[in-house]
């Protein structure tokens, strides 16, 4: 009886307080979804991935004690990868995790709030857009978008939807990153004339997976679904597998790497986008059928669209067949340069007193500066996104979900980089200096959309 009457008063005050909800506006998922301070937080994984495993799990043990959060579900179309994530799981988090064939079954099980998405490049927006039309938050890896129809349909899905979407641009929550941004914003730094960004490796294996290609079968995956909006072509375990290879599932080097130095450009300089690209690249060395470039320039401009006297040149290089130059970040004023592989400010390279005494100007030397003594808990290598980077991006997540703040990289980051993303990608496979149309919001190449 005593039972009875308590599941009585309780389901008697949730039914009052449904009525009042709706009564603000708010539809009974929406409701379900609003996480209280003490409630536990139940995440999904769309894509058991290496990117997931290697830096997502890690990152999140650090703070889902403490936060209240768990994860008790896994999505993935191949049997294999799906299983194997199920059993992994579940030994780190001391329970079972539901397998799910796919998103469909992940979304049927009520209790998951929020996922973390990391599958193929291509397939980023169509995720979050089909999670948060779920009620779902998302943890959502970079780059965003492939194409603008994606990047428009998942900005309009997230806005719509009011969840909270952390974009994997794990630079925005490196302190380091965060004052280097606060100085550029105050008008400490001047303005930007020039920033080199670098991204080189040697790695004739990087996005390859030749001992995984022969063990996936057509039959024990969903070739369809994974295909999802590109153009059907027959079952390919390369392009499955090996997607940063190849056009339309992924732009390789722009998608990959130039998405996360990119963003730190739109961030630091508060510009949403290009004004334009050229690029130019090639396989060079890696001749094992792969459709996207070994080694990729590409030259922006950026600055006011209404005022083409006034901006900056931003040079992107990066080659996966020599790995001198490693990864670098750059920024240059007139007074100086911020080197964040060093994070160090200083007067080099500035205007000095002899050549400003003899334009009748005064020399404006930046001082030497480190950006680890002006934030706490910064690395000297913050520039490789190493896992302390991801860790913060995680937690930063994890806590925005629980207060419904904006997260340090929301849609809004995501679209603008996939923006250069998709320039960059046209620029290189039509030859054609690319330009952006504010009006259609759309990427244009030779005078038309670009379109894959």
């Amino acid at each position: 009886m005593k039972n009875s009457r308590r599941d009585f008063i309780r389901k008697s005050s949730m039914a009052g307080m449904a009525t009042y909800m709706g009564s603000l506006g708010f539809t009974a998922r929406s409701y379900r979804n609003i996480i209280g301070a003490n409630d536990r937080v139940r995440v999904g994984v769309v894509g058991f991935s290496d990117r997931f495993r290697g830096a997502h799990v890690p990152s999140f043990l650090k703070s889902c004690k403490e936060l209240n959060f768990d994860m008790i579900a896994v999505s993935d179309i191949w049997k294999k990868r799906r299983e194997e994530g199920s059993a992994w799981l579940a030994q780190k988090f001391d329970h079972p995790v539901k397998a799910c064939a796919n998103n469909d079954e992940l979304y049927n099980i009520r209790e998951v709030d929020a996922v973390m998405i990391s599958t193929a490049d291509f397939q980023h927006a169509w995720h979050t857009t089909e999670a948060v039309k779920a009620g779902r938050d998302t943890y959502t890896e970079k780059p965003l978008a492939e194409t603008m129809e994606d990047n428009r349909a998942v900005l309009k899905a997230v806005k719509e939807s009011g969840r909270i979407v952390q974009i994997g641009s794990q630079r925005r929550s490196g302190a380091n990153y965060q004052a280097a941004c606060d100085f550029v914003k105050a008008g400490k730094f001047g303005s930007l004339v020039m920033v080199e960004l670098t991204w080189n490796v040697n790695q004739p294996g990087r996005w390859r997976r030749p001992d995984l290609v022969p063990l996936l079968k057509e039959e024990d995956t969903d070739w369809k679904r994974f295909l999802i909006n590109r153009p059907y072509e027959p079952f390919d375990p390369r392009k499955y597998l090996e997607f940063r290879l190849f056009w339309p599932y992924s732009s390789g080097i722009p998608g990959q790497w130039m998405s996360h130095q990119i963003d730190t450009v739109h961030w630091f300089s508060g510009l949403p986008h290009p004004r334009s690209v050229a690029v130019n690249g090639g396989i060079y060395a890696w001749k094992d059928g792969r459709k996207n470039a070994d080694t990729l320039t590409a030259v922006f401009d950026y600055g006011p669209l209404n005022d083409p006297s006034s901006g900056f040149q931003v040079l992107f290089a990066s080659r996966q067949n020599n790995a001198a130059g490693d990864v670098k970040e750059i920024y240059y004023s007139v007074g100086g340069t911020m080197n964040l592989d060093t994070n160090k400010i200083s007067p080099e390279g500035g205007l000095n007193e002899k050549y400003a005494k003899a334009m009748g100007m005064q020399a404006d030397l930046l001082p030497e500066l480190s950006l680890n003594e002006m934030t706490p808990k910064v690395s000297t290598d913050a520039n490789t996104g190493g896992d302390f980077l991801t860790e913060a991006h995680v937690r930063n997540w994890m806590e925005c979900v629980r207060s419904r703040k904006q997260p340090n990289a929301p849609i809004e980051a995501g679209y603008h980089h996939a923006i250069a993303v998709i320039m960059a990608n046209a620029a290189y496979r039509t030859g054609e200096k690319v330009t952006f149309d504010e009006k259609t919001q759309e990427v244009m190449a030779g005078g038309k959309p670009f379109k894959y």
